[in-house]
């Protein structure tokens, strides 16, 4: 059995002799109780020789050793009960302050009654009971003081031997989370910014400081401010902000030459080192951004909740975002199916550091391939199905249609196909805004498809099935940080000096985030009938030259002087402008904000299916030419925009115009 140690004897259990004086921000304990121990002596001293210049013996002659050791023992029992000597001297606080209070308060106590028992019982007084005063308030001053002192030093000069120039920074915020973005950076190591203020954007405390520092009230503007007090960074530590605030904020510092930093939302207060840890640059994400979506988490419960879930393109960055968000509403198994084995294993391993109690399975598979594809539903039989495998590069698309057929026509027609087959309960394909008004052939290729997919479900639910699959078809642009996404694109260009590439200087898009692109298939998925297709709020439409611009800027260059902007012309099959509604259909809002139902003219699925056998089949030729006009035949609103296949929209218009003839 260990041989229990006495209580005493843990005060000098971590006793830390491995000091070196380069280490100074962190003292050793021992070092810290030596140190106190020497100031409560000294203030000993000090009480003496005071109450000796007025003729009085603060210890009686007779009984010194006895006083000062008894004096000692009892500072030094308070030391531990209240343990003053833990704390590291540069974060010394108000609960340091406090703790020597009661440690203080707690020895004068003790010698007082000490003190009044021996003038009882012996009629005699180890302490002056003045003296006894004067050095409790002594010795509490000085041991507060030395702490003081220590880490102001600490702060003046230690940390500023390290040779890191501190950026003057000033933070937007005069809240409980700006303040502990303030604390979270004072007790950085190395610090990164020197503190010189806080901004109440509503200018209700300026005549009041935070942790000594001022608050100021903008007058003019942010930039103006900062100028005026020599600040060189501005934190975003206001929650109450609005994205369009944020965004003023943002554009007026970056044009003046400020840093711009911002922090997520502090849930908790006491983890300092997280805190500093997330304050980042500010970028472009944090503009585009919008409010949190609001989930109906019952009902995408209710759907996927102990099912069996197959998402295909599950390595892609869309896929891999539904795969995570699906595992937090505890489905029975997930399929994992992509035909990219690097990315596939990444995100298993993902997937067992988030949940190593779920079921999965990785496949390597090709949605193209029509006897694999059977087989895993054979084994696995799904019950959800999120068909996210797609070609999705517009210029390498115009170079290659017949991939665009195999992959976005042929694959989701066979995933649709074992879905309806094998009893699959919801299918959600995963679409673009580039299949409105097509002009590229990867438009037109995911166009077909969902034409494919909206014509089965209606068939089969006129079959009046006993059990039909719910086929629903979501649509969304472009995703910030998504393979290929122009975020990353540009931030690459950006560090490598530029020049960064613009296609066209008019040309606009809409941006969405990849979790809340995510989100809201789920929450289409749920509340899907079948045969929709569902639009997601984009926002507004972003100018991606005032984008790249922005960014140059957000990095601390100038745009055409430190980074050119270099605009290289529209890449085949490219429009200057997305749409995410069709001329000829309608918009139908939905119980959810974010997500309205596009009513599309579909034809029959007979037809459209005959359609699609035929350009498959065209498309195994290899003849580009064949496999486009066959395209636009099935879908008359593809016009083909910079692409060699420009000149069959005039071969297609003859032909209708002579049938109608």
């Amino acid at each position: 059995m260990k041989e229990k140690r006495p209580a005493l004897f843990t005060i000098f259990s971590e006793i830390n002799f491995g000091f070196k004086i380069r280490n100074l921000g962190y003292l050793p304990r021992w070092l810290i109780l030596l140190l106190d121990v020497f100031i409560v002596l000294s203030s000993g001293v000090i009480s003496y020789f005071l109450l000796k210049g007025i003729k009085l013996d603060f210890i009686p002659k007779p009984f010194v050793v006895y006083g000062i050791i008894f004096y000692l023992v009892v500072n030094l029992f308070f030391f531990w009960i209240y343990r003053t000597y833990s704390g590291i001297i540069r974060h010394s606080s108000y609960i340091d302050g406090i703790k020597l209070f009661f440690s203080q308060f707690s020895t004068f106590v003790i010698l007082l009654i000490v003190n009044l028992s021996l003038l009882i019982l012996d009629k005699h007084k180890l302490f002056l009971t003045t003296g006894l005063f004067i050095n409790a308030v002594l010795s509490f001053c000085l041991l507060f003081f030395y702490r003081i002192v220590v880490k102001q030093v600490f702060e003046k000069y230690i940390s500023a031997s390290n040779g890191v120039k501190k950026k003057k920074a000033i933070i937007y915020g005069s809240d409980a989370n700006a303040i502990a973005v303030a604390n979270a950076l004072n007790s950085e190591n190395p610090g990164r910014f020197k503190l010189i203020g806080f901004i109440d954007k509503n200018n209700l405390n300026t005549s009041k400081r935070i942790l000594n520092l001022p608050i100021y009230k903008i007058v003019k503007s942010v930039p103006v401010l900062m100028r005026y007090i020599h600040a060189e960074a501005l934190i975003i530590a206001d929650k109450s902000l609005t994205k369009e605030e944020k965004s003023i904020i943002v554009d007026e510092c970056i044009d003046y030459g400020f840093k711009v930093y911002t922090i997520p939302v502090i849930t908790d207060w006491d983890d300092q080192k997280e805190i500093s840890k997330n304050i980042k640059n500010f970028e472009i994400q944090d503009l585009l951004e919008r409010k949190p979506i609001v989930l109906d988490t019952k009902l995408i419960s209710s759907i996927l909740n102990n099912q069996v879930v197959l998402v295909t393109g599950a390595a892609g960055s869309i896929g891999s975002e539904i795969v995570r968000q699906v595992l937090g509403f505890n489905p029975k198994k997930i399929i994992l199916l992509d035909q990219a084995e690097t990315p596939l294993n990444s995100l298993s391993l993902e997937i067992l550091s988030i949940n190593d109690q779920i079921e999965f399975a990785n496949v390597i598979a090709d949605v193209r391939n029509f006897d694999l594809m059977e087989s895993l539903f054979k084994m696995h039989k799904p019950d959800v199905v999120f068909h996210a495998a797609a070609y999705k590069h517009v210029p390498m698309m115009e170079e290659n249609p017949a991939q665009a057929i195999f992959t976005n026509v042929l694959g989701t027609k066979n995933v649709a196909d074992l879905s309806q087959k094998y009893h699959v309960d919801t299918f959600v394909m995963v679409s673009t805004d580039k299949a409105v008004n097509p002009s590229s052939v990867m438009g037109a290729s995911k166009r077909i498809a969902e034409m494919y997919v909206q014509s089965k479900h209606f068939k089969h639910k006129k079959m009046q099935s006993s059990r039909y699959t719910k086929f629903i078809t979501t649509r969304f642009g472009n995703v910030l940080g998504s393979n290929g996404s122009v975020v990353p694109l540009f931030t690459k260009q950006i560090q490598e000096g530029g020049p960064v590439t613009i296609t066209h200087p008019e040309i606009i898009r809409y941006f969405m985030t990849i979790p809340e692109a995510c989100q809201l298939v789920l929450e289409a998925c749920s509340m899907g009938k079948g045969g929709e297709i569902y639009i997601f709020d984009m926002g507004k439409p972003v100018k991606i030259i005032d984008l790249a611009k922005k960014m140059i800027r957000l990095a601390g260059f100038v745009p055409d002087k430190d980074i050119e902007i270099k605009i290289v012309g529209l890449r085949p099959g490219e429009k200057l402008y997305e749409e995410l509604l069709n001329d000829s259909a309608k918009n139908l809002a939905t119980h959810h904000e974010k997500i309205t139902v596009a009513e599309e003219v579909c034809d029959e699925f007979d037809v459209i299916s005959q359609q699609i056998d035929e350009l498959i089949s065209t498309s195994k030729s290899s003849n580009n030419d064949l496999i486009v006009s066959g395209m636009k035949k099935i879908v008359p609103e593809f016009k083909s925009m910079n692409s060699v296949f420009e000149t069959l929209d005039i071969e297609v218009k003859d032909i209708y115009t002579f049938k109608n003839q």
